[in-house]
């Protein structure tokens, strides 16, 4: 066995780039709502009507929250876990008792077998009780051993370890190192064969659930050989498995009871049975399990969104000023407007996001995407506006407040807590991007040689005429449709008519796909460079995609007589403020300081603005910027916590 490597992988932006290409999903073999949008089709026949559960799913998804609130209400002390900074072992172990570790684990393994969208809402539930119980729970299952086994697991691998997953252990998913975060190129830790074992060494941080964890699944590096093609490659590691020390639990602004730690692998040895699918497939099974994964995020922004209009609604009509509620002056009633059209749209999002996965009908990556960008960004927004209208008593603690016999409301806490979404699982920043790449697919696929510098002349011809047949089809179709007939659409008029919100989103779904065509054909090879603009029409796809779940959504709750009048009016509540959001990011795709941004950044680099940092005292310790991830064996001590 060839000795472990200490050295870092040095790789240029070109090899990371076709790493992560290579990793993708090539081929969209069923129709996706999110794309079509993406390309200037509106096909509101891919979600309407709203795809509904099955009765069964339905019974058994309503007596579980049932069970589950009872437990939120009465043995998950919020306040206690934000104290102590820790979740009690008896809170996790009634949530296996109550078989929460099993909610996506089909029941012949002994687990629940929730659909997505009951899996989503009892996330919502416990994570309104306290998030880190709900990010417990998610990365577990989410991201942990149960879902990329459920995919990608042998039967004998799901034999072993589902029914562990669903009952007693808890897994965690172990990918991020202390200098690799969304570039996966430069993965450090390696997996050296060794007979019927892999040997793992490197270091991992931010495992979320790794202190408590008893099953991870661990990314590594295979060196190519003779009998493999080598790349990076997911692992089940058994946590107690010798040379696997937790040299840290990491503590945050929020999400205090998170059991998030270092992880150290020195010379451990994996049974070459525990690989999860063959060598070099890891990334493609990671961002395969995140696809409907991501759900998680948003579902619980979801939860906290409802909260936040809970406490909104109480207090704004209990505080007083010049003589009325504060709720009816308009600087703090659109607020609650805000937040109550927000959760209103965002848990349309989530459910059918949800629903089309359970469904397994269309191809929900873009969706996911969408919705975990949306949620985290909106989630606090809301919490935000939510501090701002609490005024002094949002910044001020609960126990705080507790301590001088006022209600202890915890809407700091919140804000703390929901801040870190839009970094877990893809940051806001790498989500455009993301999405971005799957925007212009379409694009690439009939145009991508043409601005590929690698390519040979003749290549770039055959890319040419296959781009001309494309867009001699697909740009008159861009030019006019439903929406701009004021007769389309008219089946979302009830009382209040929503026909034209869906008429707008069809017009701009054409604009933002014109949009997207000039950009390439004014940046070429440049596109994936301007990040700014990616990042805008990302975010204008976000709000049409909002917009149309809202209108659907709104729609079911009329025809099933649950609360249709208010949901038509919060869905075009809803409608109206994204208008506004979307007529100015199209403003802002070709007026903005893009340009500028990029002088500017480079002269903060060069040292050109030193003298404005003058007249400060910097509180930041010594150390370096990034900790030492040298392969090797541990020299701290071991604060994995087990618990069974």
């Amino acid at each position: 066995m060839s000795a472990p490597t200490t050295k870092k992988p040095t790789v240029t932006e070109r090899e990371a780039r076709q790493v992560a290409e290579a990793a993708r999903e090539q081929d969209w073999r069923k129709p996706s709502f999110a794309k079509e949008l993406f390309l200037g089709r509106f096909r509101l026949d891919l979600i309407h009507p709203h795809p509904l559960p099955a009765d069964e799913d339905v019974r058994r998804g309503e007596e579980f929250l049932a069970r589950l609130s009872e437990f939120c209400e009465t043995k998950i002390d919020s306040a206690r876990i934000e104290r102590e900074a820790r979740i009690p072992d008896e809170v996790i172990t009634g949530l296996k008792e109550l078989g929460a570790l099993g909610m996506k684990i089909d029941t012949k393994y002994g687990g629940l077998g929730l659909t997505q969208v009951y899996y989503n809402k009892a996330l919502a539930l416990v994570g309104s009780a306290n998030p880190a119980v709900g990010a417990l729970l998610s990365a577990h299952q989410s991201i942990g051993v149960p879902q990329p086994l459920k995919i990608f697991g042998t039967q004998e691998q799901k034999d072993a370890f589902l029914p562990r997953c669903a009952r007693t252990d808890i897994s965690a998913f172990l990918l991020t190192e202390p200098d690799v975060g969304s570039d996966p190129a430069r993965l450090a830790t390696t997996a050296v064969r060794d007979g019927d074992d892999y040997v793992l060494d490197g270091v991992k941080l931010w495992t979320t659930n790794g202190v408590v964890a008893d099953l991870l699944v661990v990314m590594a590096r295979v060196p190519k050989s003779v009998d493999g093609k080598g790349g990076i490659t997911a692992f089940v590691v058994e946590a107690d498995s010798a040379g696997i020390t937790v040299e840290n639990r990491n503590a945050f602004m929020g999400l205090r009871g998170l059991e998030n730690g270092v992880t150290r692998f020195h010379q451990v040895r994996v049974p070459a049975a525990n690989r999860i699918g063959p060598e070099g497939a890891g990334l493609k099974i990671a961002l395969t399990t995140l696809n409907t994964g991501r759900l998680s995020l948003p579902a619980m922004c979801v939860g906290a969104g409802k909260w936040c209009l809970k406490i909104a609604r109480e207090w704004s009509a209990a505080r007083e000023q010049w003589g009325k509620p504060v709720a009816l002056h308009e600087a703090v009633g659109s607020k609650i407007s805000f937040i109550a059209a927000t959760t209103f749209a965002l848990e349309a999002v989530v459910d059918l996001s949800s629903q089309m996965a359970d469904e397994s009908r269309n191809d929900i990556r873009i969706e996911a995407a969408l919705a975990k960008l949306y949620g985290s960004e909106m989630g606090c927004l809301m919490a935000d506006e939510l501090v701002q209208i609490r005024g002094g008593r949002g910044f001020e603690t609960a126990e705080s407040l507790a301590a001088r016999g006022e209600r202890a409301v915890p809407a700091e806490q919140l804000l703390r807590d929901l801040r870190i979404n839009r970094i877990f699982e893809g940051s806001t920043e790498i989500m455009h991007l993301l999405i971005a790449r799957e925007a212009v697919d379409a694009h690439l696929s009939v145009a991508g040689d043409l601005i590929d510098p690698d390519k040979s002349l003749q290549d770039k011809a055959r890319a040419g005429a296959n781009a001309g047949v494309f867009y001699a089809k697909w740009l008159p179709k861009l030019v006019a449709g439903p929406g701009q007939l004021p007769t389309s659409y008219t089946d979302f008029k009830h009382g209040v008519d929503l026909s034209p919100h869906l008429r707008y989103v069809e017009r701009h779904a054409r604009k933002l796909a014109r949009s997207t065509f000039y950009a390439m054909s004014r940046w070429q090879g440049r596109m994936e460079t301007k990040q700014g603009f990616l990042g805008r029409i990302v975010d204008i796809g976000a709000e049409l995609f909002a917009m149309s779940a809202a209108c659907v959504r709104a729609e079911l709750l009329r025809s099933q007589g649950d609360h249709g009048r208010e949901a038509y009016q919060l869905a075009d509540a809803f409608c109206r403020q994204a208008r506004v959001r979307v007529d100015e990011l199209f403003t802002r795709l070709w007026s903005n300081t893009d340009d500028l941004d990029r002088k500017i950044v480079k002269g903060v680099l060069g040292g050109s603005y030193e003298w404005l940092e003058r007249g400060i005292v910097d509180p930041s310790g010594e150390g370096p910027w990034i900790a030492d991830a040298t392969p090797g064996p541990a020299t701290r001590e071991n604060v994995r916590r087990p618990l069974k």
